[in-house]
């Protein structure tokens, strides 16, 4: 018997430990994800998987196992900057993306290794650059992947709860220069007329604004570089569903008297229906596990924005890890959460065997939408 695996087929609790660790281990901030995907790619490789590494640094693993429904489970290899040291504490595991998100991708690694008796292809994904304005892996998966039967997203929701939505997000950058001159000059200086543009765009979502509120547009100055000559600020707002980005940045550059105002990056919010068959399966893993599932929405983004853009199909977010620790200096793991959260996607997994198939035939992605401020 392979040394990973219990006599049943599920990878043993020490392997799936060792795995998460062994991530941990490796530093794979944005742009910095190679060695990662190489770990994984063998990692994967020795659990069955016919694991590849794509052109943009995506590490890919697939288990064909007869012609029954598709699924993906995706989840990303960066972390923000800042290596933390790995220990084990008290029953935690901490480390640099031990939540966001390398924790919820080693579970779905472990649970699809452990999916034995799946009739179908099981594809699990890890993505570069999710911690980036542009999502250039999801990007890149969207364009060359045909759309699964279902969607499962590697985000940390807390074991016992799933994500149903995030709110979408629009980066901005506002670039201006002005002649040298004396301080005590009366006319504008870049530096601020850059805090005047935050301003402005403060005063056009409303005194509601805030980022407490999936329901409600909430704003971030991101960076501001400026002197009396030159300014540049990076702005980032998130966005509810229904919101009119078009709308805003007309609105804003309308109110700015001089300057370049830049859309970087726009993504729409998505919500999945809490009835869609990946929420469904998710709830009676969380279940049979003897806890009361919650549906939750996150204020944030992530790669499931990008890709309900164009994948109208069974969609969720899941994965053990608590999100306030998200970029933390303390970001830990609770082991016996990351290991239920293993259990339930191995649950989701038998649950979503039964998805009927789509036909070649049937496989039609949905188009773009329109993006003119890019």
């Amino acid at each position: 018997m392979n040394w990973a695996f219990t006599s049943s087929g599920d990878v043993t609790e020490t392997y799936a430990v060792g795995l998460l660790r062994g991530m941990l281990e490796i530093p794979s901030s944005s742009y910095q994800e190679r060695a990662l995907a190489d770990f994984l790619a063998e990692a994967m490789t020795d659990l069955g998987f016919q694991a590849h590494i794509d052109g943009v640094g995506n590490v890919i693993g697939v288990i064909e196992r007869g012609d029954g429904p598709t699924l993906m489970l995706l989840g990303h290899l960066d972390t923000v900057p800042g290596q933390l040291p790995v220990r084990s504490e008290d029953g935690k595991l901490y480390g640099r993306g031990a939540v966001d998100a390398k924790g919820p991708l080693a579970a779905m690694i472990c649970a699809a290794a452990s999916a034995v008796d799946f009739p179908g292809r099981i594809v699990v994904i890890g993505v570069v650059e999710e911690e980036t304005p542009g999502s250039r892996g999801a990007m890149a998966i969207r364009a060359t992947h045909d759309r699964p039967d279902a969607l499962l997203i590697g985000e940390p929701s807390g074991w016992s709860s799933v994500v149903l939505g995030y709110k979408g997000k629009l980066d901005l950058r506002y670039t201006v220069k002005c002649p040298a001159t004396h301080p005590s000059n009366p006319a504008p200086k870049a530096s601020e007329l850059a805090v005047a543009c935050w301003a402005v765009l403060v005063d056009l979502l409303g005194p509601d604004a805030g980022h407490d509120a999936f329901a409600r547009p909430g704003a971030t100055l991101c960076q501001l570089n400026a002197d009396l000559t030159s300014a540049t600020a990076d702005l980032s707002v998130r966005t509810p569903p229904g919101f009119d980005i078009d709308g805003l940045v007309r609105d804003l550059r309308e109110r700015l008297p001089v300057g370049h105002l830049e859309v970087l990056n726009a993504v729409a919010a998505c919500r999945a229906d809490r009835s869609n068959p990946a929420v469904r399966a998710l709830v009676t893993g969380i279940r049979r596990l003897h806890a009361q599932p919650r549906m939750v929405v996150k204020t944030a983004t992530s790669d499931m924005n990008t890709l309900a853009e164009v994948w109208d199909i069974p969609m969720a977010t899941y994965g053990p890890g608590d999100s306030r620790l998200d970029h933390a200096d303390t970001e830990h793991i609770v082991l016996s959460d990351y290991l239920r959260g293993i259990d339930v996607l191995s649950i989701a997994l038998t649950e979503l065997a039964h998805l009927p198939a789509r036909r070649a035939d049937q496989v039609t992605d949905a188009p773009l939408p329109a993006r003119s401020l890019r």
